[in-house]
Formats: C-alpha cells, structure tokens, sequence
C-alpha cells in the first residue's frame, strides 16, 4: 500500500473510531463537507495546517495519524 492511499485510510478509520461524520469533521475545520471528502478519497490533500487542526480534533499525535511506528 502506498502512502496516499494508506493515510486516506488511516483518516477514514480514526474518523468512524471517534464515530464522526465527515461532514462533523469539515464543520469542526471550517471547511466544506467535500473537501474532507476528497482527502478521504485520495483526490487532495490537506494542507500542513489542516493536518495539525485533524491531530488536535482527533486528539491524537502525529504517529498515529501517519501509521508511524
């Protein structure tokens, strides 16, 4: 599995663990629905920011995120 797809894995998965919409989640970052869609999907990516408001929201560290170990 590559890195795109094992991260837009990785947040699809913390997202339904913490029983979240994504729609939730684009409320909680400010964005539109879509947009977290498409990072869930593959089609973008979130920005260095985005990435640090996801950790703070999900109340987790980067590792995990980033499946690091």
């Amino acid at each position: 599995m590559n890195y795109k797809a094992n991260f837009c894995e990785k947040l699809k998965e913390i997202r339904f663990e913490r029983r979240l919409t994504q729609k939730t989640v684009a409320e909680k970052l400010n964005l539109p629905a879509s947009t977290y869609s498409n990072w869930e999907q593959g089609r973008t990516e979130p920005s260095i920011n985005d990435i640090y408001r996801l950790l703070e929201i999900y109340e987790i560290d980067a590792n995990e995120l980033f499946d690091l170990r």
